[in-house]
């Protein structure tokens, strides 16, 4: 079956660096797009950025535009999140999510910025 399986997350402070990881199994990882998201505590869930299948195209949310990196290792079957110069405001629940006819998602990975 198909799953995805963050990790990496924890607490980091201000200003600080996380690099974040989600390990895919159970489809065909380098046909599909894969994005991150962020869900803050009574907040909506939003998308934090996504890359093409081949890894050739990214996008990103402006609030963290040149402070985050998506990439991604098909012949590993993961995709990263690196996070750098985090803000208090970067407190979330991450998860990354696989496009196929429906989305599936994985069980997120929980980021604290704080000092």
């Amino acid at each position: 079956q198909i799953q995805l399986v963050e990790s990496g997350g924890g607490l980091v402070q201000p200003g600080g660096s996380l690099r974040l990881s989600c390990a895919a199994s159970g489809f065909t990882f380098s046909r599909y797009v894969m994005s991150w998201y962020r869900q803050a505590p009574g907040k909506e869930r939003e998308l934090v950025a996504d890359i093409s299948p081949g890894g050739g195209r990214t996008n990103y949310a402006d609030s963290v535009k040149g402070r985050f990196t998506i990439s991604r290792d098909n012949a590993k079957n993961t995709v990263y999140l690196q996070m750098n110069s985090v803000k208090p405001e970067d407190t979330a629940v991450y998860y990354c999510m696989a496009k196929l006819i429906v989305n599936y998602w994985g069980q997120g990975t929980q980021v604290t910025v704080s000092s």
